[in-house]
């Protein structure tokens, strides 16, 4: 199986090399370190798996994903973090990613997992199926409600679902950038949400956005 990896540390990507170098059938062609060197590898290279991490620096492992999709590149999609994040993980089960790993993962694991991805099945890593089950009875969603926002931050959450940059968000909704920002911040603070891609995802998440989540050509 040809693999991609795409990881922003260099020490991950080597050490992931000298494990997949193991006799266990996998071939990696190559390594990014950003969004733009993963879809040239994907788009150069043809692998049958990318192994990418949920973010890449300052972008998002996700956005590779939901891009590489959208150029209909034909390739299984694994992500490799040490993030266990809920909302995350259930983004990217719907986007369809073929495999959620533990960076903690022993080497036998992640062989273990990459052989049952390469027969067509899926691999989610045993602690977040656990947290999974015990986010039933308290569902993500409802920790972080929609009504505690203004009609208009809801609106610029429903662009940053979308895809939209500040520019973008301030053209369509007829206000200005620095305006777009503050409602930006307010909407991470009341919603205790880290940064614009985990308030992109939660737009989707909840519903606010009808579409799987992507950018904007």
């Amino acid at each position: 199986m040809k693999i991609v990896l795409a990881n922003d540390q260099l020490l991950i990507r080597k050490g992931l090399v000298l494990t997949l170098s193991l006799p266990s059938g996998f071939d990696v062609v190559g390594e990014a370190k950003n969004k733009q060197e993963s879809l040239q590898l994907l788009r150069k290279e043809q692998p049958d798996l990318l192994i990418i991490d949920f973010k890449l620096g300052h972008e998002s492992g996700l956005e590779v994903i939901a891009e590489a999709k959208r150029l209909n590149v034909a390739c299984k999609f694994a992500i490799l973090t040490d993030l266990q994040d809920l909302l995350l993980f259930n983004h990217a089960r719907k986007m369809g990613v073929d495999g959620f790993i533990s960076l903690q993962a022993d080497p036998d694991e992640l062989i273990y997992a990459l052989h049952l991805i390469q027969r067509g099945r899926k691999y989610y890593d045993p602690d977040m199926i656990d947290l999974l089950i015990q986010s039933q009875r308290e569902p993500l969603v409802d920790n972080h409600p929609l009504e505690q926002l203004t009609v208009k931050e809801k609106e610029v959450l429903e662009k940053l679902g979308m895809g939209f940059s500040n520019k973008q968000i301030a053209s369509s909704l007829f206000i200005t950038e620095h305006t777009v920002k503050k409602h930006v911040s307010q909407i991470l603070a009341k919603l205790c949400l880290g940064d614009r891609t985990r308030a992109a995802l939660y737009a989707n998440e909840t519903g606010l956005v009808q579409y799987q989540f992507d950018l904007p050509v």
